[in-house]
């Protein structure tokens, strides 16, 4: 069986990877072959043949099942007329709304569409649930509450006016995945309030509250999440305790993000599996005290129900609720469906295995939650689980751990040791995952770990629960000694990861690079006496010592990424690497910086670049950039910012872009050809007019970055410099706006390829139609990031083009 368990789950990943879902005809062919396979290996005699045949027989099964959610989630889809248009829906907020900065965020769980002449309209045709934006309006009837955020409770019912658009994303290698993250959550259209006066009078609220369990779930988590944050205020790791509580970690900074990643604890901020597996055990060892003693009554209750059953049935029941709180993520439901199985088989007297549990947990999640294999909790979840069981089930003690008479080792240092090896097996046997993962490792893991560890899980954990419920004052004083435990914890994680080797970073390895530090991994973890198990470290050596790609020589890589709308390019050659401009700005937490740039150069172990250019100063362009230069080492930036700006300030090196400026980088030319030096004395010009202009070349192919360059500049540079125009790839100036890319520019740049950076369904309808069409009508090959994702450049003797959305496709891209 735990053969058939681990096929069908690799069968799930199988159906993940796949651009297209299977037809009908297809699946009923692999239940065919199922069916064979498994009435084949209950005949077959031989151990590891029949293994291999469930092996089989369970990757069908689990292929097709992963098929048949996919297609039942996908048939709920936006139909393609009604993306753009104002609806009036009525629904209710089934999700813990995120206040931000602008406005907030929720899941509205779809009731009724109300066309414009007030008739209710059936939805069958648009999808049961939609993830909706409202940004306050200044002034808008006293619906923005404090902060500015429009007041929107779990479990009210709104009439709501809207602008809907299918689920989309930006698709970039090392990146999120935002549009299978909304098919995980069953959320088959996005969208936003609208805020202008005429919407303004149809927004508003119906009911306080609807009746259900999601709804009262939701609420009471809405509720304290509001009691931690008025005992809190303004404290800075206020959202680490409702993170601890409620499982909502959007509160959490970045900042305070990349200190706890850094030193490996990232795990502990969240409801994780240990903290539900300690609530749990206390409160089935108080039920079972207080079933042992009849709950003081003598009435003989043991003789009822054993006591043992009681305290399993508590401790399932209470890790249930606490998983609901956590918002139901996947560490926690691995948790609660261990506990479960553990809590069944001891109810019946058919305890089992710890292998058959963790298979029966494995199983449960990939069938509820066939997209939970896409995310590293899944796979950190259970591989720990997993190594421990390896290093710990079935291994003898040695005499010296077994003797408890001679008083060598009290209880207590037993228990040390046993968790002191437990980290050691996990920090260690995780090594291989977290670098296919993340391709970074904490080093300073095990030291903030075994601080963390007991401090998060037995102090600040209970006492964030606690002060959660109980009344004032007594939950403020709980809440902030919790608080002040976090405070003290921050501050020795932030002084660890300040070290100047605290991660090991290395590019993403190859799947057989994986595979020999894996071996070499459990070679390591092996019992005692196997031998030589140090020589086990040497399969990590091409793991951590992998080296990033780079062109050969004679030849240049360029990256435009999918920022959405906005631009970022990566230019490569053998020895050096430039990025030009630096992607938008979404909001204070994020940009195109940390979400997609960092990311990718992570993945690929770039961590230092020799040059960034920073065309001018829109946010759309700038808007990554201080994440950039905080982040990694840069060489020299080049821009058109004033200098004042604070960009310039944190810059090692600043120098502003002007005409004339030439250097090579192995045989690869770089020209500034734009703005002239006398345009940084006109206050008059506009961000646009000064964006840097750069041509790159290596023999007779070249790349032309324009920048937001309007018509005008596109006259001067025609004046100026018509013969060195000319490029193999255009990025179309200003992302195709109707004020850029004249014919006679166009004319004279001639490009093979021309490129839009453009959002999807952006609000400045980039490119412009018109703009669109006439690269069309002069023979231009086009390309767009909204349509290609990340769009990848390789210039040798041709020109090699590479779009991620295709080379990467998957099934619910675009749907």
């Amino acid at each position: 069986m735990r053969s058939a368990i681990i096929g069908f789950v690799i069968g799930i990943v199988w159906l993940q990877n796949q651009p297209l879902l299977p037809s009908l005809a297809q699946a009923l062919l692999l239940l065919a072959a199922a069916a064979l396979l498994g009435m084949a290996a209950r005949r077959w005699p031989q151990p590891v043949l029949r293994a291999t045949l469930l092996l089989a027989c369970g990757a069908a099964l689990g292929f097709v099942w992963a098929g048949l959610l996919a297609q039942q989630r996908l048939a709920h889809a936006l139909p393609d007329d009604w993306e753009g248009r104002d609806v009036t829906l009525i629904g209710t907020v089934d999700s813990l709304p995120y206040r931000f900065e602008q406005g907030v965020r929720f899941n509205l769980a779809l009731e009724q569409v109300l066309p414009p002449d007030g008739s209710a309209l059936a939805v069958s045709d648009l999808p049961p649930k939609i993830a909706l934006s409202w940004y306050a309006a200044p002034g808008a009837g006293g619906l923005p509450a404090a902060g500015g955020a429009p007041a929107v409770e779990p479990g009210e019912r709104w009439q709501f006016r809207v602008r809907l658009q299918k689920p989309h994303g930006n698709a970039n290698p090392g990146g999120f995945d935002y549009e299978v993250w909304l098919l995980e959550q069953n959320l088959r259209a996005t969208g936003y309030v609208r805020t202008d006066a005429q919407a303004m009078l149809q927004n508003r609220r119906l009911s306080g509250f609807v009746f259900g369990i999601g709804n009262l779930v939701e609420r009471c988590r809405a509720r304290l999440r509001e009691r931690i944050q008025a005992a809190l205020p303004d404290h800075a790791y206020a959202g680490v305790i409702v993170a601890l509580v409620v499982g909502d970690q959007r509160g959490i900074d970045q900042s305070d993000w990349k200190v706890f990643n850094r030193s490996g604890i990232g795990h502990l901020i969240s409801i994780s599996g240990l903290h539900i597996t300690m609530v749990a055990g206390l409160f089935a060892a108080f039920a079972q005290w207080l079933w042992r003693r009849s709950l003081f009554t003598g009435a003989e209750l043991p003789l009822l129900l054993p006591a043992q059953k009681v305290a399993a049935l508590s401790g399932v029941v209470i890790a249930l609720l606490y998983v609901l709180l956590a918002g139901f993520g996947v560490p926690a439901q691995r948790t609660l469906y261990m506990l479960t199985v553990v809590a069944v088989a001891l109810w019946f007297g058919r305890l089992t295995s710890v292998s058959h549990v963790l298979c029966a947990a494995l199983l449960a999640v990939a069938v509820l939650d066939p997209w939970a294999v896409l995310w590293p909790g899944y796979w950190l979840s259970f591989g720990a689980v997993a190594i421990i069981l390896y290093a710990s089930v079935g291994r003898a003690e040695s005499p010296r751990h077994s003797i408890e008479a001679s008083g060598r080792q009290t209880r207590w240092r037993q228990t040390l040791t046993s968790a002191a090896r437990t980290q050691y097996v996990v920090t260690l046997g995780l090594v291989p995952l977290t670098m296919l993962l993340f391709g970074q490792v904490s080093l300073v893991s095990p030291l903030a770990n075994a601080v963390a560890i007991p401090l998060v899980s037995l102090l600040v954990t209970p006492l964030a629960l606690a002060g959660s419920v109980l009344p004032a004052p007594l939950s403020g004083w709980i809440l902030t000694l919790a608080h002040a435990l976090v405070t003290w914890l921050a501050d020795g994680l932030q002084w660890l990861a300040s070290w100047p080797g605290a991660v090991w970073s290395a590019p993403l390895p190859s799947w057989w690079v994986f595979l020999f530090a894996l071996l070499g991994t459990l070679w390591l973890l092996a019992p005692r006496g196997w031998p030589l198990r140090w020589l086990g470290l040497a399969g990590w050596l091409p793991l951590l010592l992998n080296s990033p790609t780079l062109p050969q020589p004679g030849r240049m890589w360029v990256t435009a990424f999918d920022v959405g709308q906005g631009t970022a390019l990566l230019i490569e050659t053998p020895q050096h690497r430039l990025l030009y401009d630096t992607g938008p700005y979404y909001s204070p937490q994020s940009n195109g910086g940390n979400r997609v740039i960092l990311p990718y150069l992570k993945t690929r172990g770039i961590a230092a670049l020799d040059a960034l250019v920073v065309s001018h100063n829109d946010s759309d362009h700038s808007g990554g950039a201080l994440s950039i230069l905080d982040e990694i080492k840069v060489g020299q930036v080049w821009s058109s910012l004033a200098l004042t700006s604070a960009i310039v300030a944190a810059s090692p090196r600043h120098q502003h872009c002007t005409a004339g400026q030439s250097w090579q980088w192995d045989g690869v030319r770089f020209e500034m050809l734009h703005p002239q030096a006398a345009s940084f004395d006109n206050p008059g010009l506009k961000p646009n007019a000064l964006s840097c202009t750069l041509k790159i070349s290596i023999g007779s192919l070249s790349i032309l970055l324009p920048g937001d360059i309007e018509a005008s500049q596109e006259s001067e540079l025609l004046g100026s410099n018509r013969a060195g125009l000319h490029a193999t790839v255009l990025l179309a100036p200003h992302h195709g706006s109707g004020t850029s890319s004249s014919i006679a520019f166009l004319d004279a740049v001639r490009p093979d390829l021309a490129l839009f950076q453009v959002g999807y369904r952006n609000r400045y309808r980039h490119p412009k139609p018109e703009v669109f069409e006439r690269y069309r009508a002069m023979g231009i090959p086009r390309l767009r990031n909204d349509a290609s994702g990340a769009i990848t450049l390789q210039f040798d003797q041709a020109l090699h083009i590479s779009e991620y959305r295709s080379s990467h496709a998957r099934y619910w891209h675009g749907r």
